[in-house]
C-alpha cells in the first residue's frame, strides 16, 4: 500500500484498555518505502483519565498527529475527548466505522489489530465518522436523552390505561387525553375512593359538553379494590416524577441551546419543524456544515438516500428500502 502519513497511530480501544501502535516513516514521502523504512512502537494503556493523559503525552512527544480507532461502543469517547485538543488542537483524530476496517480471517490480536488500523490510516483508506464539536456533542446527549425521557412517560401512561381497562374503567374511550384536567381529576378521585359516581364526573370534568358526560357515566361502572387503589396511586406517581424531570431536561436543553437560538429560530421557520425538532436537529450536526461537501453527502449521512447494490447488471434492492416500500 503506498505511504501517505509519515508519522500515524492506530488504536484498538477496549473497555479497560488501549492498545496504540505509531508507524514512522523516515524515508521522504514520494520515494517508495520497504519495510526497513518504517519504525513501529506499541504500547498499551489503561482508560482511567491519567492514563489517557499519558497516552496524550506520548503522542505529543512522538509529533503524532494523525490517530485513528474503531467506534467501540462508547469507550472511544473519553479517548477523543482526552485527545480532541492536544498538539495544540491541530491532531487529527478519525473515529472509523469498525465494518471498514476489519482484518482478514486468521490470527487475531489487540496489538495486530493496532497495528492494522494504523496502516490502513497510514495509507489514507480510512474516513473519520463526523464528530460535532464538544458544546453540540452535550446537546446532543440532552435531546437524545429528552427522547428517551418522553418514551418512558408514554409508555408509563400506557400502563396505567392498562391498569384502568383491566378495572372496568373504560375512559379513554371517551377521553381524547385521560391524562388532561379532567382525566387526572377522575384518575385522583378514583384512588381515593375506589369507584367514581355520576357526581364525581360533573364535579370534576371540564370543557365536556352534556352528551359526553352521559358517555363517560356508562363507561365509569368499575371497582378498584384497596391494592388496586394503591398501585394505580404507585402508577401515578412515577409518572409524575417523570414529568418532573422532563420540565428539569428541558431547562437544560434551553440553556445549552442558548448560543444556537439564531439558529433554531431559523430552523423553525421550515414548514413542519418546531423548536423542539430544531433544536434536536442542531444537536445532532451543529452548525459547521464544511463537515459535508455537498448537500448530497449530508442527505447520504442521514439515512434518506438508498444504496446502490448491483452486480452483473442487475440492482438489487435493499432489505431495508423493500420493507419501507411494503
Amino acid at each position: 500500500m503506498q505511504t501517505i502519513l509519515d508519522n500515524c497511530c492506530g488504536m484498538d480501544v477496549h473497555k479497560d484498555s488501549v492498545v496504540a501502535c505509531i508507524l514512522k516513516t523516515h524515508t521522504p514521502l514520494a520515494i517508495e518505502h520497504n519495510k526497513e523504512d518504517v519504525e513501529k512502537e506499541i504500547r498499551v494503556f489503561g482508560t482511567f483519565p491519567d492514563d489517557l493523559a499519558q497516552l496524550r503525552s506520548w503522542l505529543e512527544s512522538e509529533n503524532c498527529h494523525h490517530v485513528a480507532m474503531e467506534s467501540t461502543g462508547v469507550y472511544w469517547q473519553p479517548i477523543y475527548e482526552a485527545l480532541e485538543d492536544a498538539c495544540g488542537g491541530k491532531m487529527d483524530i478519525k473515529v472509523v466505522n469498525a465494518r471498514h476496517i476489519k482484518n482478514v480471517p486468521g490470527k487475531k490480536t489487540d496489538i495486530k489489530d493496532a497495528e492494522w488500523i494504523a496502516s490502513l490510516l497510514r495509507s489514507g483508506l480510512l474516513a473519520g465518522s463526523f464528530i460535532p464539536a464538544q458544546e453540540v456533542r452535550e446537546l446532543r446527549q440532552m435531546t437524545r436523552y429528552r427522547k428517551n425521557v418522553v418514551q418512558d412517560i408514554n409508555t408509563q401512561k400506557n400502563r396505567i390505561e392498562k391498569t384502568l381497562q383491566q378495572a372496568g374503567f373504560k375512559l379513554s374511550t371517551f377521553l381524547s387525553d385521560i391524562f388532561g384536567v379532567s382525566g387526572r381529576n377522575l384518575i385522583r378521585v378514583l384512588i381515593k375512593q375506589g369507584r367514581l359516581y355520576p357526581s364525581d364526573v360533573e364535579n370534576e370534568t371540564r370543557r365536556i359538553s352534556k352528551e359526553k358526560k352521559a358517555e363517560i357515566k356508562r363507561a365509569i361502572n368499575g371497582q378498584l379494590t384497596q391494592k388496586q387503589r394503591c398501585f394505580l396511586q404507585l402508577q401515578i406517581t412515577l409518572l409524575d416524577g417523570l414529568s418532573a424531570h422532563l420540565d428539569t431536561i428541558e431547562q437544560s436543553i434551553a440553556e445549552l441551546s442558548a448560543s444556537f437560538n439564531c439558529d433554531i429560530d431559523r430552523l423553525s421557520t421550515i414548514p413542519g419543524i418546531g423548536i423542539t425538532s430544531a433544536t434536536a436537529i442542531i444537536g445532532e450536526i451543529g452548525t459547521d456544515m464544511s463537515k459535508f461537501p455537498t448537500p448530497e453527502h449530508f442527505c447520504s449521512w442521514a439515512g434518506v438516500v438508498p444504496g446502490d447494490n448491483k452486480s452483473a447488471g442487475k440492482k438489487k434492492v435493499q432489505e431495508s428500502l423493500l420493507a419501507t416500500l411494503t
